[in-house]
């Protein structure tokens, strides 16, 4: 019996690939600590503003994060609650494996990633 890989795995792929980048993960990471302005997240993770932007649109897109708009300002904010726990579940697995996803010679090579922040 063959697996359908292709339409049922959509969803869990898209949503694996934006959270696959350094810069989307970080933002993500720093929300967890609650809402923040493009201008916040730029100062605290280094970034440029185009860059934050670009991410925060992929990842309302994806609909893991929304904003309000308060006068000329819009705070962003993650939608699911469950997020959190999936990357808790994510720090406890790579506690357990990081080693070996490190040594992976296909997904183990280091990337840049953006500036630290610990959820």
């Amino acid at each position: 019996m063959a697996i359908d890989c292709t339409s049922r795995l959509t969803p869990a792929v898209a949503l694996f690939r934006s959270l696959g980048d350094p810069t989307r993960l970080a933002v993500l990471r720093r929300l967890a600590y609650g809402e923040a302005r493009v201008v916040d997240l730029t100062g605290e993770l280094g970034l440029a503003q185009s860059s934050v932007s670009k991410h925060l649109a992929c990842l309302r897109d994806c609909g893991l994060v929304d904003y309000r708009v308060e006068g000329r300002q819009s705070f962003y904010t993650l939608t699911r609650p469950e997020l959190l726990d999936l990357l808790r579940s994510a720090e406890q697995l790579l506690a357990a494996t990081g080693e070996a996803v490190a040594l992976c010679p296909v997904y183990g090579p280091p990337v840049d990633t953006p500036a630290e922040v610990s959820a």
